[in-house]
């Protein structure tokens, strides 16, 4: 009986080393159930200076704040929208309806845009840049 024990659990750990692992083969997004997929879009990070070629080669664009009232009204980067990074779940699409659009998006430091360019990722954009903040913005702002 002993040696039947010792057998089961042997045969137990090979399994569980060598046996079926659930990785998928295509390296594709993961099906969740038959009506969810895991997202592998992701945001991409660029500087001031590409975002400046961006903003002057005339390439359709729009430029989002992920700052409150009060920063935005110090200064911000001329055509800007301001969408707060708290309040991006709530008007992002109601105000970007282009979920295609080239979206760049700054903030103070750069920690905020990050957070408001994953939301806008997973809400389904597409073509979204971050880039920042505007204390390492070189160039001018409007009042």
């Amino acid at each position: 009986m002993r040696k039947i024990k010792g057998l089961v659990i042997m045969l137990l750990i090979s399994l569980s080393l060598f046996g079926p692992t659930g990785c998928q083969e295509d390296g594709g997004s993961t099906d969740i159930n038959a009506n969810t997929t895991v997202s592998t879009f992701s945001y991409e990070q660029i500087n001031a200076e590409e975002a400046k070629e961006i903003m002057d080669s005339g390439v359709e664009h729009i430029i989002i704040d992920a700052r409150t009232d009060e920063e935005f009204a110090q200064g911000h980067i001329e055509g800007a929208i301001l969408i707060p990074e708290y309040e991006i779940a709530d008007r992002a699409e109601k105000e970007l309806p282009d979920k295609d659009a080239l979206i760049l998006v700054y903030c103070r430091s750069g920690r905020r845009s990050k957070i408001a360019s994953d939301e806008l990722v997973n809400l389904g954009y597409s073509n979204v840049k971050e880039f920042g903040g505007i204390i390492d913005w070189p160039y001018e702002i409007v009042k």
